[in-house]
């Protein structure tokens, strides 16, 4: 039998190897969202193993953690808004039009993140990388990430199922 200090040691330590991959992530530049996605696989294992209240900590740690720690501050902006996605997933689930509430989830919390870092923080190397992109491009981008974010569905929903089965 488990005590009550397991779900914590557990969460804590991949806590630890989730900040580890945000950190090591600068050195591929597809890293940026890869790492992120990464983690969140990561936080569905915790979710799992520990329980929803030992996954917010474990998010909240790894969001702090990231934004002190990680070289690339925009991998952990993407998990800071995106990061909790694995423990609202299964409600979100049980919602009818469930892939319309992932599609709001998911492009209202980039467009908020893409919002904020040009309003409210200015940061002008991002706006310079936007205008060269072009409208066309940064509407590409943002497709290949519903994609890329429907893929992380597919994939934290066969987990869970696989988790089922033990």
């Amino acid at each position: 039998m488990r005590n009550r200090t397991y779900p914590i040691a557990l969460g804590g330590m991949l806590a630890a190897a989730s900040v580890v991959i945000m950190s090591i992530g600068t050195i591929v530049p597809v890293a940026t969202y890869a790492a992120p996605v990464v983690c969140m696989m990561v936080g569905q294992v915790v979710l799992k193993l520990c329980g929803s209240r030992i996954a917010w900590a474990w998010y909240a740690a790894v969001t702090i953690l990231s934004a002190l720690l990680a070289p690339d501050k925009e991998a952990a902006a993407v998990f800071a808004v995106l990061g909790y996605y694995p423990i609202v997933k299964p409600k979100l689930d049980g919602k009818k039009a469930k892939w319309l509430w992932k599609a709001l989830f998911f492009n209202g919390s980039i467009l908020l993140l893409y919002w904020a870092a040009l309003a409210l923080l200015g940061i002008r190397q991002l706006e310079a990388e936007f205008a060269e992109l072009g409208r066309a491009m940064t509407a590409v981008l943002l497709v290949l990430g519903n994609v890329t974010f429907f893929a992380l569905d597919r994939v934290l929903e066969k987990g869970l199922r696989i988790a089922k089965k033990k």
